[in-house]
């Protein structure tokens, strides 16, 4: 696993697509705006294994409303939080 050191605004890049940018650190929460294609999956770790899970039928039903900490398209998150940063994709 590599493991990275970031600040506010500083980015990672993941391939040519894939860019990670800390958009707000407080106390224990990291919030992190992440710009990739429309068509690679992002998802928080608990979505995921819930998705991949034998137990969770013949596939995903419609998913929950995007809670406090996601931002749409085009939209201020909470907080004053710049979805630009983010790309605008809503966390899954």
């Amino acid at each position: 696993m590599l493991v990275l050191s970031r600040k506010i605004g500083e980015r990672i890049r993941i391939g040519d697509d894939v860019v990670l940018t800390v958009v707000r650190i407080h106390g224990d929460k990291v919030r992190l705006g992440i710009d990739a294609p429309t068509e690679v999956a992002i998802h928080r770790e608990e979505v995921y294994r819930r998705l991949r899970s034998p137990a969770s039928g013949p596939g995903p039903g419609p998913e929950p409303e995007p809670g406090p900490e996601a931002t749409e398209r085009g939209g201020t998150g909470p907080e004053g939080a710049d979805s630009s940063l983010s790309g605008g994709r809503a966390a899954r």
